[in-house]
């Protein structure tokens, strides 16, 4: 293929099925298996490994779509096909389905060495079965040897990704989520780095469903809001459909993605604040990833032993508050988590500064992205780490979607209200505010002094305590030079319309 002039294909890869030197379809068991001498077993039963990159190498993972691929670029593609289609390697592949609609849905093909076949395992777990001799849409080539540092190419259009150097298996399970997200766009919609869950209400306005998504970026609990039940009784309650990727269509479906599993954060996971994801966690089915396990199989959730990005694959069917749809037939409410300390518990957003908190993205950094930058402020266009294509086009498309579907959109602070005796917002607040907006019993009233529109009553909590302002030394000051800075960094995105750069707040 050296001198090869067209783009590598998925076609050039080798029928799994036939090829005798690959191993397709194994079972769970054998996964296991393949990846022995590299696993601990915990005291649950469950196999814990530890890897050598504990998070996604972001800073070297390029498409052609953004960036401009040369033949060293495609030589990593090269590296990749030669390496399965040769016949004295062990080549491990596995056949997944991401997604169930059928505007989105896609084929997934994962080829790794048979020892790295914990890799497959975690994803595996993610995913659904692929029927039998379905073409892939997707494939995904994972050498953790090939390289001494991790380089990561991707053609979109061909559906194909080669990761050379890593053996972190978030890199395997995004591959395929970012083409997903790609494909979503293409269908007319956006791919949404978010959770999805449906709220079922009997109250004064009678029996009724409210479709909710979170948009945050990981670490910062969209996982643990998209699977809390908001401690409501029966009829009433709330379902996850999905925890970290969603397709947003023009119908108003929101398509999940990941049918059986969900990657799930670990450190600091506590049985009293989060008992269903910790009884999942801590079941034999579990796949744990830089979790700290002692030689006895003793588990240490509160210890970052293997650095703070320490990760489980647990199973959907293990958690109560999971539906067993993974579809959001119609979406009412869209939040955007943030933690920054200028905002207010939460406010409500018109279409356009809905699509400034979306352009924003404004975070705190997590051991998911960039361990070495823990706890810095960042801004991530969607908090989606895995857009392809112009990210301006990415904040129009959604002002335009949201306002087409007449959703309600809201930015929540998670974090901490001011900067001067600041007041924590903990889950109890984020609950009741939370509850409150599904039911619709939320007062609210504009804030000039912020230029949002946020609340002034919310039963089950003193919403009094919150005003920023109160929190803040020379508020007026901050917030402007705060707003300035949005705006200028709004800027930079070519693409994005006008009249959303003029709503920055």
């Amino acid at each position: 293929m050296a001198n090869s002039t067209r783009w590598p294909t998925v076609a050039d890869f080798p029928d799994p099925v036939a090829a005798d030197h690959v191993t397709y379809n194994p079972s769970f068991a054998d996964l296991r298996e393949f990846s022995a001498p590299l696993e601990t077993t915990t005291e649950f039963g469950a196999p814990s490994y530890v890897s050598e990159y504990r998070s996604r190498s972001a800073d070297r993972t390029v498409n052609n779509v953004d960036g401009s691929f040369d033949a060293e670029d495609i030589d990593v593609f090269e590296q990749g096909i030669d390496w399965v289609n040769d016949a004295s390697n062990d080549v491990l592949c596995v056949d997944r389905v991401v997604g169930r609609h059928e505007e989105v849905a896609a084929v997934c093909r994962l080829f790794v060495p048979k020892e790295y076949g914990r890799i497959a395992l975690a994803w595996a777990k993610l995913l659904e079965p692929a029927p039998e001799d379905a073409s892939p849409d997707f494939v995904t080539v994972q050498l953790p040897d090939a390289t001494d540092e991790p380089r990561i190419r991707v053609l979109p259009d061909e559906g194909l990704t080669t990761v050379l150097g890593s053996d972190y298996t978030g890199e395997a399970k995004k591959s395929f989520l970012r083409l997903f997200m790609r494909r979503a766009k293409q269908a007319g919609g956006l791919g949404l780095h978010a959770g999805s869950k449906r709220v079922t209400l009997d109250d004064e306005d009678g029996d009724r469903e409210v479709g909710q998504l979170f948009l945050g970026l990981s670490g910062t609990g969209k996982s643990t809001l998209t699977s809390h039940g908001l401690w409501l009784d029966d009829p009433e309650g709330a379902e996850m459909l999905q925890d970290d990727v969603c397709a947003l269509l023009p119908s108003g479906t929101v398509a999940g993605s990941e049918g059986s599993g969900l990657y799930i954060k670990t450190l600091g996971l506590d049985a009293d604040e989060q008992p269903e994801l910790h009884s999942a966690a801590t079941d034999e089915s579990a796949v744990l990833e830089n979790v700290a396990v002692d030689d006895d199989g003793t588990v240490h959730f509160d210890e970052p032993r293997h650095g703070r990005n320490a990760r489980a694959v647990i199973r959907r069917d293990y958690l109560e508050s999971s539906a067993d749809d993974i579809d959001l037939q119609e979406v009412d409410q869209v939040f955007f988590i943030t933690r920054n300390p200028l905002m207010p518990p939460i406010a409500k957003l018109s279409d356009a500064q809905a699509a400034v908190a979306f352009m924003l993205g404004e975070s705190v950094e997590t051991s998911a992205g960039d361990p070495s930058r823990i706890g810095e402020s960042i801004r991530v266009v969607g908090t989606n780490p895995f857009i392809i294509g112009s990210e301006g086009e990415e904040g129009n498309r959604f002002r335009d979607l949201i306002a087409d579907l007449d959703l309600d959109c809201f930015v929540i602070n998670t974090g901490v209200v001011g900067t001067d005796d600041p007041v924590d917002v903990g889950v109890e607040e984020t609950v009741a505010i939370l509850e409150g907006v599904a039911r619709d019993t939320i007062e609210w009233a504009a804030d000039d002094s912020l230029g949002l529109t946020v609340p002034t009553e919310v039963p089950g909590i003193d919403i009094d305590r919150y005003v920023v302002a109160d929190h803040v030394e020379d508020f007026a000051d901050a917030h402007s030079a705060l707003r300035t800075e949005r705006q200028e960094y709004l800027a930079q995105f070519e693409a994005l319309d006008d009249d959303i750069v003029d709503a920055t707040y």
